[in-house]
């Protein structure tokens, strides 16, 4: 196993493996921090770029570009309120606040560590893990992945502070925009009446909208006045070391959470996040902050979404099986090259998996300096009078929205839930469990009806397999135990009156 890890550090011996890195790390950056673009398309547009490259240098760089572009959705999430990627959006819950407190320079800087935090302990599970848990992953059939989908939906409850009436009805319409397109089993239009909703509504500009847009039309209420001094940072470094120590678990937790389920294809940075922000906040000492500026929930989303980088690669490199949309494109990336993922690329071309290996610890310390060097700078954007930032926040996002699929249809639909975002957030109905609900509806639909034309629609298919039975009485637990602790406060509170 040490002969490997120097087989992928021999490589670094080319300088130009080196200068892909750093390379691919800046590029990541500024794509993931531009909303609209993400880790995918910025991959889709630099192959052309690496035909004439040697393929080490070419794959480090897409490798860097994808761990960058992972962590870069972020800035523009804390800054802006606008999440340049759907993993950022649980950042953006907590990293926004800050921002409006003056905190900036700490929300980058715990968002930051935590990245690359996140890359390091997952690329340590990549290593000893990639065979045997991408070949497990391959069990999960429909009903595990329906239970699954359910037991991301039975999280819910953590991202409804307040009313959990209001997060039922939060869920039930992101659940309902989830069914707008083609029915994937039976391919009749569903609530489509253009062509442009056959293919469901486009996840980025309805982000956009619900968060960036709703944002920029409660800077336009709130006028000119309205204005955030922003503390100067005190150095690169503007958190403590001790805050980072206190938080080592989470770190830990949120790193497995990340990594498993990137392994899972198709599950994805977005669920990773969403699940490790959840159990954050479950655990957490301090939930109320949740929402409203806490380090902890920055530092669970941003572990968890950057862990998926690696646990993404699992699969791609041990089975040549995509664990999300970037993976796929990076099959592409590597076939161009001569390279053939899958279980024969640890014997043929052992250097292609080490070396990535390697690079992905590698990029931790180039991106973290990167982030921190430039996070004085960022931080000084919430400087900037609110008149002009929410120009620029709207320009941004429609650009972005513009920019998914070069077409007027998402712009409409980011212009829409704009307005949708912002009567919602009036009523104090909460955006998460919408946002949730909207990236797992399909999946949750897709395989429940799989699960049932499988099995001749025998329900007890979904109890039946271990896997999905496991997955099923831990969405119970959620489901239930929140409103147990509801019951119990309002029999204590009860008693304390009648006494």
């Amino acid at each position: 196993m040490i002969d490997n890890l120097l087989i992928g550090l021999n490589a670094f011996a080319d300088p130009m493996v080196l200068v892909g890195l750093i390379a691919g790390a800046l590029i990541g950056y500024l794509i993931g921090a531009i909303p609209g673009l993400g880790p995918s398309l910025g991959i889709a547009l630099m192959i052309p770029f690496t035909y004439s490259m040697d393929p080490l240098v070419s794959i480090v760089m897409l490798v860097a570009l994808f761990a960058a572009a992972e962590y870069g959705g972020a800035i523009s999430g804390i800054l802006l309120n606008s999440p340049g990627t759907a993993a950022a959006v649980a950042t953006t819950w907590d990293g926004y606040p800050l921002t409006k407190q003056g905190k900036t320079g700490i929300a980058l800087n715990i968002s930051i560590i935590s990245s690359g935090i996140g890359i390091f302990v997952s690329t340590i599970l990549l290593f000893f893990t990639a065979v045997p848990l991408s070949e497990y992953a391959l069990n999960f059939g429909p009903s595990a992945y329906f239970a699954l989908a359910l037991l991301g939906l039975s999280l819910v409850s953590s991202f409804s502070s307040g009313s959990m009436l209001k997060g039922a009805l939060a869920m039930g319409f992101g659940l309902a925009l989830a069914t707008v397109g083609l029915d994937s089993q039976t391919g009749v239009p569903r609530f489509s009446y253009h062509p442009d909703f056959f293919e469901g509504l486009p996840l980025v500009p309805v982000l956009l909208g619900l968060f960036a847009l709703s944002e920029v039309l409660f800077m336009i209420e709130a006028g000119a006045s309205h204005k955030v001094k922003n503390q100067p940072m005190s150095g690169i470094l503007e958190v403590p070391f001790k805050t980072f120590y206190k938080m080592k678990y989470l770190f830990l937790r949120s790193s497995l959470i990340g990594y498993f389920v990137g392994v899972i294809p198709g599950a994805g940075a977005s669920i990773g996040s969403f699940i490790s922000y959840a159990v954050a906040k479950r655990f957490s000492k301090r939930p109320e902050l949740f929402g409203n500026g806490s380090y902890e929930g920055i530092a669970a989303s941003e572990t968890a979404n950057n862990a998926s980088v690696s646990g993404s690669l699992s699969p791609l490199l041990a089975l040549g099986i995509p664990g999300s949309a970037t993976t796929a494109i990076m099959i592409g990336a590597l076939m161009i090259h001569g390279v053939q993922p899958g279980p024969l690329l640890f014997t043929t071309n052992p250097e292609i998996p080490y070396t990535v290996f390697v690079s992905l610890w590698l990029s931790v310390p180039i991106m973290v300096f990167i982030g921190l060097a430039g996070a004085r700078f960022w931080a000084k954007v919430a400087d900037i009078p609110r008149p002009a930032i929410a120009a620029i926040v709207a320009s941004i996002s429609l650009i972005g929205a513009y920019a998914s699929t070069s077409s007027m249809f998402p712009v409409y639909v980011a212009l829409t839930f704009g307005v949708v975002g912002y009567v919602l957030r009036k009523a104090n109905i909460p955006l998460a469990p919408v946002i949730l609900a909207l990236v797992l509806g399909d999946m949750l639909e897709t395989n429940l009806r799989r699960a049932l034309s499988i099995s001749n629609g025998d329900v007890t298919t979904l109890i039946t397999n271990p896997l999905s039975a496991t997955l099923l009485a831990i969405a119970a637990l959620s489901f239930f135990l929140p409103a147990l602790g509801m019951f119990r406060k309002k029999v204590k509170g009860y008693r304390a009156t009648n006494t």
